[in-house]
């Protein structure tokens, strides 16, 4: 690695320990600023970067015992960045003392067998997993026996998943243009409209995503928006953001009927507009709403629509993979705010649907008190709705590895199907 490449990392390691905001946002522009990195330290920049955060925690166990010889500041942070590439196994302890002698390398490079001997089972976890305390029990409690599968494949990196545009092209069809253009791709494996890419590349310089044949998703986020199954009627997106599965909604339609996109201010839905354009997508019109109230235009849709889908925000824990920094932001106290706004946009996004129409509740965290208690307590409040089951959407043998133990919710989870962490609830208005 260059000495460009390690002095970013640092830099970028810096500014993102500071508030712990979005990673990918800070290195997008860094990478926009130094035009002089190659693609190969690009990644290097950036699958480090992100091993750090994943393993903030644990990294600095492994020091512990060395503070009082550590100095503060930039020499600090250099001390976690050789931390790390011990721990990953790309440095040796001799090459480690080499680079910074007053640190006892060789207890660092033992931080394991020193966690092994924790007394305490959920610190301990914690620290194997490098997972806020919080964070670690909540997955004991709720995930059991799983828990450790659960955060072992949620620090590590997520495969890049591409989703084929059905108004240009199909998935052959993508995968044997990828292939033309010398990159190997296999097909999603629940999805029926994925790709996953085998080599790493920047998918938006490429022709393909400039022809508009592809967009990047997640299989998890290919699946929600399936879900929705849209008729070529009215169908709403109520937290549309940037467009992912507006876009995989609009394709499902065929771009007919009326797709409404709704979000908070103008700047995501300018470039959810710029995506649709590209996807050649026709029926979609893109409206800006407030925190709290609708402008007259959306106010008029309420109960026509057939579909309504509440993609709403969450704490992303089941997204980790892609924003690993989310676990040190996140408190139990955001989370209480964000629950109540979830509910909140649940409950409005009903007045939408029409009867006999769906709302598809959806998140993409994989813990119950924003997911089956959120709907719970809907459910509670709007006794016009009632659960319907994917099954009853997508047959049983499809559905059945993708659903939870009550059969009522689609469920993915990392360490089970190799996605984003997401939830759904797709809740029927009684006529």
């Amino acid at each position: 690695m260059t000495d460009r490449a390690e002095q970013l990392i640092l830099d970028l390691w810096t500014q993102t320990r500071l508030d712990w905001g979005f990673a990918t946002d800070r290195i997008a522009q860094a990478f926009r600023r130094d035009k002089r990195l190659g693609s190969r330290e690009r990644r290097r920049v950036s699958e480090t970067l992100y091993g750090m955060i994943r393993q903030a925690r644990r990294v600095d166990f492994a020091l512990e015992g060395n503070h009082g010889r550590l100095p503060g500041g930039d020499a600090r942070d250099r001390a976690r960045y050789l931390t790390w590439r011990l721990l990953e196994g790309e440095i040796t302890v001799e090459q480690a003392k080499a680079a910074m002698r007053n640190v006892d390398w060789a207890a660092v490079a033992a931080v394991d067998e020193r966690i092994a001997r924790e007394r305490d089972p959920l610190r301990r976890f914690a620290l194997q997993r490098s997972l806020p305390d919080w964070l670690a029990k909540r997955f004991v409690d709720e995930y059991a026996d799983e828990a450790d599968a659960l955060a072992a494949a949620l620090n590590v990196r997520a495969p890049l998943t591409l989703r084929a545009n059905l108004l240009k092209n199909d998935r052959d069809a993508l995968a044997a243009r990828l292939q033309a253009d010398g990159l190997e791709t296999r097909p999603t494996p629940y999805a029926p409209h994925g790709l996953i890419l085998e080599t790493r590349v920047n998918v938006f310089g490429m022709p393909a995503y400039a022809e508009g044949l592809f967009e990047a998703q997640d299989e998890a986020s290919q699946l929600v928006a399936e879900l929705v199954a849209p008729p070529r009627g009215l169908v709403v997106d109520a937290c549309a953001g940037a467009g992912g599965k507006t876009l995989a909604i609009g394709a499902l339609m065929e771009s007919r009927g009326r797709l409404v996109s709704l979000d908070v201010g103008d700047r995501k839905l300018d470039e959810l507009r710029r995506r649709s354009r590209r996807a050649g997508l026709s029926n979609v019109q893109a409206i800006a709403v407030g925190q709290e109230t609708w402008p007259d235009e959306v106010e008029a849709l309420v109960g026509r629509a057939e579909r309504v889908l509440a993609d709403v925000p969450c704490s992303g824990v089941g997204a980790l993979r892609r924003n690993p920094e989310a676990r040190w932001r996140l408190t139990e106290e955001d989370r209480a705010r964000l629950r109540d706004q979830q509910f909140a946009i649940a409950r409005r996004s009903a007045r939408l649907v029409a009867p006999g129409g769906r709302l598809i509740y959806a998140t993409c965290t994989i813990l119950r008190d924003e997911n089956e208690e959120q709907v719970e307590r809907f459910l509670a409040a709007e006794p016009e709705f009632e659960p319907m089951s994917p099954i009853e959407i997508w047959g049983r043998e499809r559905a059945q590895p993708l659903v939870d133990g009550s059969e009522r919710f689609l469920k993915l989870l990392p360490h089970r199907h190799d996605t984003d962490g997401f939830f759904a609830a797709v809740l029927r208005r009684r006529r």
